[in-house]
């Protein structure tokens, strides 16, 4: 407990010293995240020093090895870290699908050549990639994939589509699962890593209904991918045809990151913020919504109890295999009622699409965008149904 004091001392003079007052901030747009990648530019010169502060710390991945771009902490350091800058609201240095994905699967399953050159690409936000998953026909029931890899010896020959990919017309590469054996359906898939700017690469936005568009569908038309990009670096992550093992325990970061369980403020109490913004409309809180902002706030914090709790028995190696999806399940309602309450603590203002006064609509738009969360990484009936069978052990239909 002293060393985890001193490391916080330590800590907390570094971010004074490190984290610019513009990182302090709230985000208040895309612009202030960064995401990193070979087209990345920087909002301004702040978010610029921050992130190469926080690279030099191995603070953009901070329980990864110091080898691969991170800062070797422990767990219960990495947590230390992450309550020091959430209590000076330090935003992420860097936002990243290989931070939350794509990384937790290398280290489990890659190559010390994959690790070497992934890794540290990643950590630094010299690279951004997408995640390739989901098809028009297989979205929950994802192991019905159709988009096919033929095997040309050295390299693949990849046809087919790809949808709800997030980002994927800003990203550079590509995590995709590819059928490589139509005879065998959860043997026949391969987890492959290719560049999206390999011909035949094409994506297409898809316009939500709140108006943005961080969704795509990506198409493949005789892509070639090759087998390797060097010694030790195959264009596949653990073996060929078992890419189904990758994909099982990379959806369990995805659903974890999708919930807010990793240590992330979404599910921050909001009352005392709520009352405070009610009162600079000049508006007094209806008791019936002061007590349903009452009820959240309990619910947030038993969340992030349940989270730490989760994290703990990860740890030492306790935690049931479906305890994400419980998580997801829990994190994604718990985001959806938090937007419905600010919806109805700023009234019909909220409702405001184009005005200088909600920012362009942002409360509206962010309210919208939540609804997708009970979607994207398994919908919560899915989640449900997972919970159902293997946590409470209940018969099926």
């Amino acid at each position: 407990m002293a060393d985890l004091a001193q490391f916080r001392d330590e800590t907390r003079s570094w971010l004074e010293a490190n984290c610019p007052p513009e990182m302090r901030e709230p985000v208040r747009g895309e612009d202030d995240i960064y995401w990193g990648g070979r087209r990345a530019t920087f909002k301004n010169d702040a978010q610029k020093a921050w992130l190469e502060a926080c690279i030099a710390k191995g603070y953009t991945v901070p329980m990864w090895p110091k080898a691969y771009g991170g800062a070797g902490l422990s767990a219960a350091e990495a947590k230390v870290l992450r309550e020091e800058m959430g209590r000076i609201n330090a935003r992420p240095p860097l936002s990243s699908f290989g931070i939350w994905m794509l990384g937790p699967a290398l280290l489990h399953f890659g190559t010390e050549g994959q690790k070497q050159r992934f890794l540290n690409e990643i950590a630094r936000g010299e690279i951004r990639w997408c995640q390739g998953y989901s098809e028009p026909g297989s979205g929950s029931d994802l192991v019905s994939l159709q988009t096919f890899g033929e095997d040309k010896g050295d390299h693949w020959v990849v046809n087919g589509q790809k949808i709800w990919t997030s980002y994927a017309d800003h990203a550079d590469w590509i995590f995709c699962l590819v059928r490589t054996d139509k005879e065998n359906k959860y043997g026949g898939i391969t987890f492959m890593l290719f560049d999206m700017a390999s011909e035949g690469v094409t994506t297409k936005p898809i316009k939500l209904i709140s108006g943005s568009s961080p969704f795509c569908e990506t198409f493949f038309d005789n892509v070639a991918v090759p087998k390797s990009y060097g010694d030790d670096v195959p264009a596949y992550v653990g073996t060929i045809n078992r890419g189904w093992d990758v994909a099982k325990y990379l959806l369990g970061h995805e659903r974890e990151m999708i919930s807010g369980a990793d240590g992330g403020e979404r599910q921050a109490a909001i009352g005392a913020m709520m009352k405070r913004h009610a009162a600079k409309l000049g508006d007094e809180l209806d008791p019936v919504l002061r007590a349903e902002l009452a009820n959240f706030d309990v619910d947030a914090l038993a969340y992030a109890a349940m989270g730490e709790k989760f994290l703990d028995e990860i740890k030492v190696g306790k935690a049931h295999p479906a305890q994400p999806n419980m998580m997801k399940y829990a994190g994604t309602e718990l985001n959806k009622r938090r937007h419905e309450l600010m919806m109805a603590v700023g009234g019909s203002r909220s409702l405001e699409w184009e005005s200088d006064a909600t920012e362009s609509g942002k409360p509206a738009k962010n309210w919208l965008r939540t609804k997708a969360n009970s979607i994207e990484g398994g919908t919560s009936e899915v989640m449900l149904n997972v919970i159902a069978k293997r946590i409470l052990d209940l018969p099926g239909a």
